[in-house]
């Protein structure tokens, strides 16, 4: 079975779930970053973008 999420929305649940707890450590850091930079859309979009899938390519791939 496939589940596709947006990816604004899985950094905005980490994201609210990172501001709730108060963390702020470097995942939450990142978190924060990501959410920001899929809702904002800007021209390093495509560059990044292409980075965050091929890690979920390659995250996917081990599981196989």
């Amino acid at each position: 079975m496939v589940l596709n999420i947006s990816a604004v929305l899985l950094f905005g649940a980490a994201s609210a779930l990172a501001v709730k707890t108060k963390s702020a450590g470097g995942g939450a850091t990142l978190v924060l970053f990501l959410f920001g930079f899929f809702t904002a859309g800007t021209g390093a979009y495509e560059p990044i973008h292409n980075l965050v899938q091929a890690s979920a390519e390659a995250l996917s791939a081990l599981g196989k």
